[in-house]
């Protein structure tokens, strides 16, 4: 996956997709992200860099519930990338 801001503005939009709040925040989060279920929100420390930015959303977004029928194409297609590089990662490690 290509560190753009064409690249981070689409998972953006994707988190957003879910129903999640997106927001950048200042905070000590250990893997970069905090996800607080209850209230859809997803707080992602904002002083993580693009690189930083576009590799936590692609560790968070397996995470989250996601109606994919609520999807654009574009976002249905990315997820599915996304899901596809974790089962193989996973796949790969047995």
């Amino acid at each position: 996956m290509k560190y753009t801001q064409s690249t981070l503005d689409k998972l953006n939009e994707l988190v957003e997709e879910t129903g999640y709040i997106l927001r950048y925040e200042r905070g000590t989060f250990q893997s970069g992200y905090c996800i607080l279920e209850n209230k859809k929100v997803v707080v992602l420390n904002k002083f993580l860099q693009m690189e930083g930015r576009i590799n936590t959303l692609i560790d968070l977004v397996p995470q989250l519930e996601v109606n994919t029928e609520l999807l654009t194409d574009e976002s249905k297609r990315l997820y599915m990338d996304i899901i596809s590089r974790l089962e193989a990662e996973t796949n790969g490690d047995q």
